[in-house]
């Protein structure tokens, strides 16, 4: 990296003249270059984002552990897993295909239904007590270990 950094300042010299020539050599801008070059290192740590497990319980029965990323709505994360949960609209709120039926304790602790979510679930198969869309649902540290049931479709 340091190699490729030091070719580019060498054409922007000769290019430039003196007056880049001795910017570049100065101390401060040495400085800046070394921060820029640490800084590019150490924020991997930050790209991370915080996970928790999650069960989908299939329709049939199987269960199926993922990793959900906290703030991703629970239709991305079945998706990016392989799970079978359909999401026709993909999370436009315009259909029912990702209705997920949740455990008593999770489902009193989520944001009230919106009409328009209410009017989706009119139309979904297998609806409960607690059903919601799971493009509706983000996840939530407190979502750790819990299990969401996946109904059957009807067809």
């Amino acid at each position: 990296m340091m190699r490729a950094l030091n070719k580019i300042i060498s054409r922007i010299c000769v290019r430039g003249g003196e007056k880049t020539q001795q910017y570049v050599t100065e101390q401060p801008f040495r400085q800046r270059l070394q921060t820029a070059k640490t800084s590019l290192y150490s924020t991997s740590a930050v790209i991370r984002q915080k996970t928790v497990p999650i069960v989908f319980v299939e329709s049939d029965g199987t269960e199926k552990e993922v990793m959900a990323e906290i703030g991703k709505n629970l239709l991305d994360v079945a998706h990016g897993n392989n799970v079978e949960l359909e999401g026709a609209c993909g999370g436009e709120l315009a259909c029912s295909t990702c209705h997920l039926i949740f455990e008593k304790s999770i489902y009193d602790s989520l944001p009230a239904k919106t009409d328009e979510e209410e009017d989706m679930l009119d139309l979904a198969f297998e609806v409960t007590e607690t059903s919601r869309l799971g493009c509706q649902i983000l996840v939530r540290e407190d979502f750790s270990g819990m299990k969401v049931r996946i109904p059957d479709d009807g067809f």
